[in-house]
């Protein structure tokens, strides 16, 4: 497979964009565009912790169903969840059912409810500066960096949970704190 096809829209994307209708709209209308806001921050670090281990295509399938049990992802609100909650999460079916994960997005919520600067700005706060180019292949994409490893630390001081460098950097990706975009691709992504 190439690192960039032309769809039957006639657009060419990265090869991994054109794969599904799910993958196709959210390549071309969120994955490198900038997203900003702690609930929309919250919501995005959540899925990547549950994509862990699992395709991002099943996380994406089941996003409408986790905003609603996660109730929109509303930071204070899961903040305040109880172990009733994890009880009432890990009978739906509609998202992935693992404890850990579930327990560590209860606790993300509380360690961004605690953050003073806010979870997007401390996020932000690890984006590199812009590459002078997009990258040519996906070989020339790495799964982490020294930004996101530092993200992850400061995360892990702070006491999140399911964020280690790689995850950091998948996060960077979909809320367009980097562009890898591959060079070619039509969408303008900053």
């Amino acid at each position: 497979m190439t690192d960039l096809v032309t769809g039957p829209d006639g657009l060419p994307r990265c090869a991994w964009g054109a794969s599904t209708p799910d993958y196709a709209v959210y390549h071309d209308t969120e994955w490198g565009r900038p997203l900003r806001g702690d609930d929309a921050l919250f919501e995005r670090m959540t899925l990547e912790a549950f994509q862990s281990g699992l395709s991002w295509l099943t996380i994406l399938r089941k996003r409408p169903a986790f905003r609603l049990a996660f109730d929109d992802f509303h930071i204070e609100t899961v903040a305040g969840y109880t172990e009733a909650d994890t009880t009432r999460l890990l009978a739906d079916a509609g998202i992935v059912r693992n404890r850990a994960k579930i327990e560590a997005a209860v606790a993300n919520a509380r360690a961004a409810r605690e953050l003073p600067e806010g979870l997007s700005a401390l996020l932000w706060s690890f984006a590199p500066p812009p590459r002078p180019a997009r990258p040519d292949s996906f070989a020339q994409v790495p799964a982490l960096t020294p930004e996101s490893t530092a993200m992850a630390k400061a995360l892990k001081k702070r006491g999140f949970r399911f964020v280690g460098p790689t995850t950091a950097y998948a996060l960077m990706q979909a809320t367009g704190m980097v562009d890898d975009h591959l060079v070619g691709c039509h969408v303008v992504a900053t």
